[in-house]
């Protein structure tokens, strides 16, 4: 660790930096077994609900890049605290909305607050880790935070049984005081401020956008939330409607799916001292297509069979995260908040992308899940094929090694 950290210690940074990355999967998580549900109580369209989901990804992503520059200028800790502020009056919002028009509008302000969180989330582990190190944390921290959609959907399903969807937001904003407790704990980590103005800190994301390493790399890794996310938002729709699945059962078949990928990061880890990190990737991509060809044909058949199909999918997925990420920061000596914005902004839009191209046909959700698959896996094994022997990914696959 380049920085040390007094109050929280080795053990409590990880803590920390555990609990300030497990909101995204949280959010979106903890009440995807109410969605069904809320079509019905708002007296709205599934189309209409599932925008709470995709506004709050496109706005979760435009925040990136307002708060990833600013976390340059003024620091990590002072973005975290204002981001989490703004992210418990969202989910208080989100808690007393009574239609789905109003719930959007608070689901926005809770993405752009929660924005501000993630983005820094990302930014401190650089500044405290780098190398091997840095791809161990990232893998442990992964395999930590994959537990909240594990327990999210479970603890969404039991919340609709004692009180309403509301209760879940309600959830969300006790969540964020504790976050902030922790971040309270937190020493800054930035080093070196930005000292121009903030104007001019937004003007940082073109210079890392002139990076075309960078550039290169992000297409390449951009692609599999595309796929991640048309599960996410296809899911509960697939379970409860289609193969007739109680919320609680959803919500079993959801953690089983979390906890198969949570094996990711740790079997990359292990994986990688054997096998080059090259050729991880490019089994990723190929196992994508070829689990998406299964969903299109078979995933029709049974829950079970489509579970089975989902689990290793979204495995391969969280698996390239994280040699796709420190390879993308290796590519930034500075600006590293602009670097991080642009990551989870360019991952994000793709993500949502897959939530409205899955939307498309209600009543063929697993077909076009599937077809949405086998093109991220196509396009994304192609992609990397093309760069994965270039100088700058071998030189700093090498030097993550040692």
């Amino acid at each position: 660790m380049r920085k040390n950290q007094p109050i929280l210690g080795d053990k409590g940074t990880l803590f920390f930096l555990v609990i300030i990355s497990a909101f995204p999967p949280l959010t979106t998580d903890l009440y995807l077994p109410a969605l069904p549900q809320m079509v019905e109580v708002l007296g709205t369209t599934q189309a209409m609900v599932n925008l709470t989901l995709s506004v709050y990804f496109v706005t979760y992503a435009i925040g990136l890049l307002f708060w990833g520059p600013l976390s340059e200028k003024f620091g990590r800790k002072p973005i975290l605290l204002t981001g989490l502020g703004i992210y418990m009056v969202g989910s208080i919002l989100c808690a007393i909305a009574s239609n789905v028009e109003f719930l959007i509008g608070a689901r926005a302000l809770q993405a752009f607050g929660g924005s501000a969180v993630t983005v820094v989330a990302t930014a401190i582990v650089k500044d405290l880790y780098s190398g091997r190190e840095r791809e161990k944390i990232m893998a442990t921290i992964m395999s930590l935070v994959i537990i909240a959609p594990m327990v999210a959907p479970v603890l969404g399903a039991f919340l609709l049984k004692i009180a309403s969807w509301h209760m879940m937001f309600v959830f969300l904003s006790v969540f964020a005081l504790i976050a902030t407790i922790t971040v309270c704990c937190y020493r800054e980590t930035l080093e070196q401020r930005y000292q121009g103005s903030i104007a001019r800190s937004w003007g940082r994301l073109a210079t890392v956008f002139n990076n075309p390493r960078f550039v290169i790399l992000l297409i390449v890794f951009s692609l599999t939330p595309m796929a991640l996310m048309a599960f996410l938002a296809a899911g509960s729709y697939i379970y409860i409607n289609g193969f007739g699945l109680t919320e609680q059962q959803f919500s079993y078949a959801f953690a089983f799916n979390a906890l198969f990928a949570s094996f990711g990061p740790t079997i990359y880890m292990q994986v990688s001292k054997r096998v080059s990190t090259q050729t991880i990737i490019t089994a990723c991509y190929l196992f994508i297509f070829l689990l998406g060809i299964l969903t299109v044909t078979i995933g029709h058949t049974s829950p079970w069979i489509f579970a089975f199909i989902a689990a290793p999918l979204t495995m391969a997925i969280i698996t390239t995260r994280i040699p796709g990420t420190n390879l993308m920061l290796d590519q930034q000596d500075k600006d590293t908040g602009s670097a991080v914005a642009i990551i989870q902004f360019t991952g994000m839009m793709s993500g949502s992308l897959g939530m409205m191209l899955v939307s498309i046909r209600p009543h063929a959700l697993i077909a076009d899940l599937g077809i949405i698959q086998i093109s991220v896996g196509l396009a994304g094994l192609i992609l990397w094929l093309l760069v994965r022997n270039r100088d700058f990914v071998v030189n700093n696959l090498f030097n993550n090694q040692k």
